[in-house]
């Protein structure tokens, strides 16, 4: 079953519902990164409800940004989320060291930490940009985006995330939900929704027992009324690319271009948010140096 995302309205119509299968995804940042579990459990979880956000924007040109840092040994986790659904991010420390709960579950909180804010700028094209910060609640990640949405965006919101790593560090299963209260929600429907999400199992045994059902089912699983907007087709997505690469290595210092050439006889250029190398031969980058005279001419 390939990664989706799943808007739906529940409750009357008076409840928003997003949900994704997020564990293509994951895995291909684990892979890229060589995620240790806790930095897998922890950045997936980031992607996960990042793919969902970036679907709530209006339109295709749109993106946004997630900040977390937490002071905690795995430092920052940046996300970017686009307008349909795909994400790319990385973490500052892949290798942090495992921490376990007693309950024997990954410990996502203790290398977040919550000494810290999670902030979400949005690039709304031709609208002035937005963004909003919040200290973290606890570095569990779900505790802290319902947090931020409440806080920030005004808006009662429910989220759950979970990424389930196996002992080698493969991911199993992971998933996001997001419920959010509409301007004519009732307080029955709260009440459902509350009795939903009690009853609720963890997104990642969800996207494990649904792996081979769509999200649409599950939808209608969790509530009787859900009527399904859209579904679409989600993956680990960077716009990154060797022109892109080029362009920011026109905008060095000449005598550092000088210097890569002389003395590096090359240079090798990683992307930061996928981990992508690419690679300028001496040629290459003498020919970075010749247009960058001609346009002086």
């Amino acid at each position: 079953m390939k990664d989706t995302l799943c808007k739906a309205l529940v409750c009357q119509d008076h409840i928003r519902l997003y949900m994704v299968r997020s564990t293509d995804l994951v895995q291909e940042a684990r892979d890229r990164f060589d995620l240790y579990p806790c930095a897998c459990a922890a950045l997936g979880r980031v992607l996960s409800v990042g793919s969902l956000m970036g679907s709530m924007l209006k339109d295709e040109k749109e993106m946004l940004t997630i900040s977390i840092n937490g002071h905690g040994p795995i430092g920052s986790l940046i996300v970017d989320a686009y307008h349909d659904g795909n994400v790319r991010g990385f973490c500052s420390n892949p290798h942090v060291d495992t921490e376990f709960k007693e309950s024997g579950k990954l410990d996502v909180g203790a290398v977040v930490g919550k000494e810290g804010t999670l902030t979400v700028t949005k690039d709304l094209s031709m609208q002035e940009n937005f963004s909003g910060t919040v200290e973290l609640v606890s570095g569990e990640i779900g505790e802290d985006f319902a947090y931020y949405f409440t806080k920030s965006e005004q808006t009662p919101t429910a989220v759950s995330v979970g990424v389930l790593v196996d002992p080698s560090g493969n991911v199993v299963s992971a998933g996001a939900l997001i419920l959010q209260v509409l301007p004519d929600a009732t307080d029955a429907d709260i009440s459902i929704c509350e009795h939903v999400l009690e009853g609720l199992k963890p997104m990642s045994t969800l996207m494990k027992e649904y792996d081979d059902s769509c999200l649409e089912q599950l939808a209608k699983d969790m509530f009787e009324d859900a009527r399904v907007l859209s579904v679409q087709e989600v993956s680990f997505s960077c716009p990154c690319s060797k022109e892109r690469m080029e362009r920011a290595l026109s905008t060095l210092h000449e005598k550092d271009l000088k210097a890569m050439i002389e003395e590096d006889h090359g240079a090798k250029v990683t992307c930061n948010f996928c981990n992508e190398r690419y690679e300028f031969t001496e040629q290459e980058l003498q020919s970075i140096l010749d247009k960058r005279h001609e346009k002086n001419v």
